[in-house]
């Protein structure tokens, strides 16, 4: 039996997660969803100090205060930083780590950064309209959900808190030393920001790949794939593409 942490991305909260969530439990691993701070059903705690620090933090105070050793966290799109600082910070808990279609960062990046021009300007721009403090959700349609999903996604995100988006992450690198780390293409997108970091880290020894033929939202897509990826980083210490 596994310990899944299982994070979501931006505009999304613990929902996201259901379907892969009862696959993993099925098998008899223990999975927690947890939503971060100001999103989903916690967007009534919203306010505009919330940073990429603070769900950070939420990560990291689940796993203490559950008493979570070994853990598979995974973190998908946005919450890739937010992997990425949890496992920098209690590293000898993590046993593997999955960035599904995430960001990558390195020490000084957000998503800003990372970000290509025209998509900072577009965030400032519709946060101004939030009173700076949020960003409006970007349709379903543009990330490529299942065109049966769209409606209800559309419907259940949330705006993601500004602060989360531009604060730089501070990292010492000991996220790197999880011993077992695995980057997920969705491939079924495009353009898709997160090819990148596919492509930079399929060459690296220590990495596993997986591609999963997939909108953004891969857990709603192929649950299924997603699922068997999350069970072979957790079983498989092998180097090499991981088979969705």
């Amino acid at each position: 039996m596994s310990h899944f942490v299982l994070v979501h991305g931006g505009w999304r909260g613990g929902w996201i997660w259901k379907r892969v969530a009862q696959l993993l439990r099925k098998e008899g691993h223990t999975v927690y969803t947890p939503t971060l701070s100001g999103l989903a059903d916690r967007s009534h705690l919203l306010h505009a100090d919330i940073n990429l620090s603070t769900h950070i933090q939420d990560v990291v105070n689940l796993i203490k205060f559950e008493e979570l050793h070994d853990v598979v966290l995974c973190g998908h799109s946005y919450a890739g930083m937010v992997i990425s600082g949890v496992a920098d910070q209690v590293s000898e808990r993590i046993s593997s780590l999955v960035y599904l279609d995430a960001w990558f960062p390195q020490d000084g990046d957000s998503i800003m950064t990372l970000s290509p021009e025209i998509y900072q300007l577009m965030h400032i721009k519709e946060t101004g309209r939030y009173g700076g403090i949020s960003c409006p959700p970007i349709p379903a349609a543009i990330l490529h959900v299942n065109e049966q999903d769209r409606a209800w996604v559309d419907t259940m995100a949330t705006p993601q808190p500004f602060a989360t988006m531009i604060e730089a992450i501070q990292l010492k690198g000991n996220h790197v030393n999880v011993r077992n780390k695995t980057f997920v293409l969705a491939s079924a997108w495009e353009p898709n920001p997160f090819r990148q970091f596919y492509e930079r880290l399929k060459v690296e020894a220590e990495w596993k790949i997986a591609m999963i033929e997939s909108g953004h939202d891969a857990m709603l897509d192929k649950p299924v794939e997603v699922a068997n990826v999350l069970i072979e980083a957790a079983s498989s210490t092998a180097k090499g593409v991981i088979e969705a």
